[in-house]
């Protein structure tokens, strides 16, 4: 295949990379909470029934946020049912799911487990069955120090300092049919710049996200997006919007290809930011909350309705293999592409549904191949975003037209080193490139490490849990200031060049 060339010089940066792209979402739908990060009586379950499998897993990936609780759960959340004695809980139907929610874990629970898990937690209240008061009474309850009903209860509850919660998200897809609660851009501006103005007035430390779009192909995106945050612009501080990508149609090269409509819907949403800002002269800038995305072949055949009511069920469990390790991949560097107005990232979600992490009730817990991906991002993706020039040999797709057979995205940490993450989307030739770095002076090659296999659907097993795993026998080299390298067909690099000082 013909040579791809990255040219990096030290001048040009896209922007420092904001410690929240790094997160996660956990949602009480299907095994994520229950039978993922919960199981009293498990034989690794702590006294709180938090996994300790489980967290052996998530805490490797060093999460900055977990988006909590929702999700389509939250258009009927009720976030007080999950405080206090387990005994005195509420039993409630959860429309979203078909589920019946125990409560058994609540929002106490989640906060000590994100504190065991090293993460703190961007919590999402509820603006499509529940007003202005209720999300601030649940601000009241986490984040006020004393004296208040909410904040003495806390207290009560076994949890003299407050939680102190940062981030908050004005509801979720608010936009989407599928939502009780389903309303117009314009009405729901209105209820998100009330509900986090008295938010605010109760903590003014607390930044707000408010509910864009919940996908590029929305028949309302951008116009919801533009209707609500003509409402609410200089009251709120993200806008958030989410993705998922799939290869139903088991086109590989094609699958392989979305993340360009990442890339699109990232403009198109900044463009509307910006054209609001413009439209009411304000000085404000809000930046992007992606703080849904992920791979999801079954999202349009899930039979979810399908044994309704009990209390835990198996969904969303797709079986994630090596390509959605390298379509989840091109999400990630589109993010860090985007780092100069990107700021939160939340990968959905965080076990067993749409997830990577997977466990089997009473037995063992595993890992898929894009966890792996995740994995090396946020272990090698902090410091600042480094603008690229690519020249990639193309290739046409189902729906795509010249499509870069290579993706890339570059970091520089604090301490000098450089990453470059590299893509090679051919399902049949392994993709030379050559790395021209300009102006940073003397560096050596690390490492080169790779995630592949020789089958685009491989993945792990309970049985089988190493099939796909990463190595560090890349072959790129350095000479000069110029770095060569082989990517093998399908694979996932980071090349690792570290400062000669």
């Amino acid at each position: 295949m013909k040579l791809a060339k990255i040219v990096l010089d030290k001048d040009y940066v896209i922007s420092k990379i904001d410690e929240k792209v790094f997160s996660s979402f956990v949602e009480p739908l299907g095994r994520c909470v229950y039978g993922g990060i919960y199981e009293p009586g498990h034989p690794t379950a702590d006294e709180k029934g938090f996994r300790k499998d489980v967290l052996e897993l998530t805490k490797p990936l060093n999460l900055t946020l977990n988006r909590y609780p929702g999700g389509n759960y939250t258009s009927t959340f009720r976030w007080e049912d999950g405080i206090g004695p387990k005994e005195e809980r509420k039993r409630r139907p959860e429309v979203a799911w078909q589920c019946i929610e125990t409560n058994q874990f609540g929002l106490n629970e989640f906060y000590e487990w994100s504190k065991l898990n090293g993460s703190d937690v961007m919590m999402t209240v509820n603006l499509a069955t529940r007003g202005v008061l209720e999300a601030m009474d649940c601000v009241e309850y986490c984040n006020f120090t004393e004296g208040t009903y909410w904040s003495d209860l806390r207290i009560k509850h076994g949890y003299r300092d407050p939680h102190g919660y940062k981030y908050w998200c004005l509801t979720n897809e608010i936009d989407g049919v599928w939502q009780v609660g389903q309303t117009t851009g314009t009405a729901y501006g209105r209820l998100a710049r009330e509900a986090s103005k008295g938010m605010k007035l109760l903590d003014d430390n607390i930044k707000t996200v408010l509910a864009g779009s919940s996908s590029p192909g929305q028949a309302s995106f951008p116009s919801f997006d533009a209707d609500a945050l003509e409402e609410s612009y200089d009251f709120i501080d993200y806008l958030s919007i989410h993705q998922y990508i799939g290869n139903a149609k088991n086109d590989t090269p094609n699958y392989l290809a979305k993340s360009l409509i990442t890339d699109q819907y990232f403009k198109t949403a900044i463009a509307t930011i910006d054209y609001i800002k413009a439209k009411k002269g304000s000085n404000k800038k809000v930046n992007i909350s992606f703080d849904e995305f992920n791979t999801w072949h079954s999202i349009a055949e899930e039979a979810r309705f399908d044994d309704k009511w009990k209390v835990v069920k198996p969904l969303l469990e797709d079986v994630y293999t090596m390509e959605d390790a390298l379509a989840l991949g091109s999400m990630l560097l589109t993010v860090l592409k985007h780092a100069d107005r990107v700021e939160i990232a939340c990968m959905s979600e965080l076990v067993n549904c749409i997830s990577h992490i997977r466990t089997r009730d009473g037995g063992g817990a595993w890992v898929l191949p894009p966890y792996y991906t995740f994995l090396m991002y946020s272990k090698y993706g902090r410091g600042t975003s480094l603008l690229t020039s690519v020249d990639s040999p193309k290739y046409d797709s189902t729906d795509f037209a010249d499509v870069p057979y290579l993706d890339e995205a570059a970091v520089m940490d604090d301490n000098g080193d450089i990453t470059v993450f590299a893509i090679n989307r051919s399902i049949d030739e392994a993709l030379p490139v050559q790395i021209d770095l300009r102006g940073f002076g003397n560096y050596a090659v690390d490492k080169h490490i790779v995630l592949e296999s020789e089958n685009a659907k491989d993945t792990n097993t309970e049985e089988d849990p190493n099939r796909v795993v990463p190595h560090n026998n890349g072959n790129a080299q350095m000479d000069g200031s110029t770095v060569t390298a082989s990517l093998p067909k399908l694979s996932w690099n980071v090349i690792r060049l570290k400062a000669i000082k």
